[in-house]
C-alpha cells in the first residue's frame, strides 16, 4: 500500500494486527470455533449427495443451493450451525436475516416448545391470547402502526399491504424501484424489480418503475436525485391512477443498497402531494437488524403501511403488515388467515419481541456492524482489484467484488463463498448480478466471531490477489522478452 493506503486504513479494530492483548482476546475464540469444528458426527443423516438427488428428484426444478460441495446442516446453537458430519459453522447470513435472535435460541425454543404442546392451532376465527398479546405488543413497540394483520411470510405480508393500498385509494397502479424485490405471490412478483425473479409471464400491468437511487461510481445523492425526478415524472403522468409506492429501506437482494440521506422522506413527501402512500418493506430489515427496530424510521420517514417477516418469528413462520389508523380502516370487509397468528408463532413471535427487548439486540448490532464494516472497509482499501465497494447498516452488509467487470465477480463470489465454508464460515450472496458477499449474521454474534471471519476472508482474498499479481508478473515478464527480442539486431 502508498502511504495515502496507509493513513485510510483504521486502525482500532486490531483485525490485522497481532498484539498481545489481541492474542489473548482470540485465543477462547479460536479453541471455541475449533471445539465446535470437532463436533462428533450426528449419526443417520443422509450424505449431501443423497439429498442432492431427492432434491432434483422431487423439489421443481426453480429449487437451487449454495456451494458445489454442500453440506447437510442438521443442528444449530445461536450463531452456530453443524453438519452431518459433525463439522461446526458459524453463520453469518442467519437464514437470509431470518434467526436474527440466534439458531434454536433457548429462551424462544422454550417458549415455542410449551405452546405446541398446550394449543397449536385455531385460526382467526376462535378467540386465543398469543396473537392479541402479540398485536398490542407490536403497538407498543411501534406506536405509528397501531393495526397489525397476521400472515405467514413476506411475501404474504407485502400482498396484502398492497391490496390494502388499493382499498384505501381505490387505485390500481403501484410504484416500484427497480432492482427490488417483494415476494412470489401475483402483485409482489409484478412489484418486484430484480429480473431474476420475476417469474409471473403475465405480471400486472399497472406498476411503474423508477430508477433506484443508486449507481456504481455515482454520487449518491445524484443518484437520490435522478430517481426523484423519475418519481415526479410518474406522479404527472399518472398519480391519479397510482395506489402506493412500495420500497426496501435496504435493497437486500438488490446488492444491500441502503436508500440515501433524505430520499424516503422527499419521496413521502412527494406521494402525500398526489394522495398515494408509502409501503416500507421491512421484511429484512425489520426487527433490529440495522440499528433501529425499522430501518425506515432509522431512515427518516414514517410510512403508511410497514410489511414484517422473517426476524419476528425467529425461524417460526410469520408475517405481518401494520398500518396507521386511518388507512388500516379501509380494510373492514370480513377476512382471516388460516394460519396468520396462529398460537405457535405468535407465543414465538412474544418471546423474541422479549429477546431483542431484554438483550438490546438494535444497539449491539449497530454496535458489532460497525466493527464489522470496518474490517470489510479494510478490505476494500488492501484489495481494491477485488473488493468494489462496501454497504449496508448494522448486521445488514455488503460487500460488492469486481463490480467493473460483474460476471466474473458473480464466479469469483462463489469461489469465495465455498472456501470460507470451507474455512467454518457461512455467509451469502446477493446483487443483481449476483456478485456481492451478504453478511447478515444472528444478532447475537460475538466480536471473536466476526474478527476471525475477516481473518479467514482476508485470507482467502490474499490468495485470490496473490494469484492476480503472479499472472501480472508473468504478463509483464513476457512483453519485456519480446521487447528485448524486438532490439536484437
Amino acid at each position: 500500500m502508498n502511504s495515502e493506503q496507509q493513513n485510510q486504513v483504521p486502525k482500532s479494530t486490531g483485525v490485522f494486527t497481532d498484539t498481545e492483548a489481541n492474542r489473548t482476546q482470540k485465543s477462547g475464540a479460536e479453541a471455541r470455533h475449533a471445539a465446535a469444528a470437532q463436533t462428533e458426527p450426528v449419526g443417520s443423516v443422509m450424505t449431501p449427495e443423497e439429498v442432492v438427488a431427492l432434491r432434483k428428484a422431487h423439489f421443481f426444478p426453480c429449487t437451487q443451493h449454495f456451494y458445489k460441495n454442500p453440506p447437510v446442516l442438521v443442528s444449530g446453537s445461536m450463531q452456530h450451525v453443524t453438519d452431518g458430519e459433525g463439522k461446526a459453522y458459524t453463520d453469518f447470513f442467519a437464514g437470509v436475516s431470518v434467526v436474527a435472535t440466534g439458531h434454536c435460541n433457548p429462551a424462544i425454543a422454550e417458549a415455542t416448545v410449551r405452546q405446541a404442546r398446550k394449543l397449536q392451532h385455531t385460526t382467526t376465527i376462535y378467540l386465543t391470547e398469543p396473537s392479541a398479546k402479540l398485536a398490542k405488543r407490536m403497538s407498543e413497540l411501534l406506536p405509528a402502526y397501531p393495526r397489525v394483520f397476521f400472515c405467514n411470510s413476506g411475501s404474504e405480508a407485502n400482498e396484502g399491504a398492497l391490496v390494502l393500498a388499493r382499498r384505501h385509494t381505490k387505485r390500481r397502479g403501484f410504484i416500484s424501484l427497480t432492482e427490488s424485490l417483494h415476494g412470489r405471490t401475483s402483485l409482489t412478483t409484478s412489484v418486484t424489480g430484480l429480473q431474476m425473479w420475476r417469474t409471473d409471464p403475465f405480471p400486472d400491468d399497472h406498476v411503474y418503475f423508477i430508477p433506484r437511487p443508486y449507481a456504481y461510481g455515482v454520487d449518491p445523492q445524484e443518484a437520490a436525485k435522478r430517481s426523484l425526478s423519475a418519481l415526479e415524472d410518474v406522479l404527472r403522468e399518472a398519480g391519479d391512477n397510482i395506489a402506493a409506492m412500495i420500497v426496501e429501506p435496504i435493497q437486500g437482494n438488490g446488492g444491500m443498497i441502503v436508500m440515501p440521506e433524505g430520499y424516503l422522506a422527499r419521496a413521502k413527501k412527494m406521494l402525500e402531494s398526489y394522495g398515494v402512500l408509502l409501503i416500507a418493506d421491512e421484511i429484512q430489515t425489520g426487527f433490529g437488524r440495522t440499528g433501529q427496530l425499522l430501518a425506515s424510521q432509522q431512515l427518516g420517514v414514517q410510512a403508511d403501511i410497514v410489511t414484517m417477516a422473517k426476524a419476528l418469528g425467529g425461524g417460526i413462520p410469520i408475517g405481518a403488515f401494520a398500518a396507521t389508523e386511518e388507512v388500516a380502516a379501509s380494510l373492514n370487509v370480513p377476512s382471516a388467515s388460516t394460519f396468520g397468528g396462529n398460537p405457535i408463532s405468535a407465543e414465538t413471535a412474544l418471546a423474541v419481541l422479549d429477546y431483542i427487548e431484554s438483550e438490546n439486540l438494535p444497539e449491539r448490532a449497530a454496535r458489532l456492524g460497525s466493527a464489522l464494516k470496518l474490517g470489510l472497509e479494510r478490505m476494500r482499501v488492501f484489495y481494491p482489484h477485488i473488493v468494489s465497494e462496501v454497504r449496508g447498516l448494522g448486521l445488514m452488509l455488503g460487500a460488492e467484488l469486481y463490480a467493473e467487470d460483474p460476471t466474473y465477480g458473480a464466479m469469483m463470489t462463489d469461489r469465495v463463498l465455498e472456501e470460507m465454508k470451507d474455512r467454518g464460515f457461512l455467509i451469502g450472496k446477493n446483487g443483481v448480478s449476483r456478485n456481492v458477499l451478504a453478511f447478515q449474521p444472528p444478532i447475537v454474534i460475538e466480536a471473536s466471531d466476526i474478527e476471525l471471519m475477516l481473518e479467514a476472508l482476508d485470507a482467502v482474498l490474499g490468495a485470490i490477489e496473490q494469484e492476480r499479481l503472479t499472472v501480472t508478473e508473468k504478463e509483464q515478464g513476457g512483453e519485456s522478452e519480446a521487447s528485448a527480442s524486438n532490439r536484437q539486431p
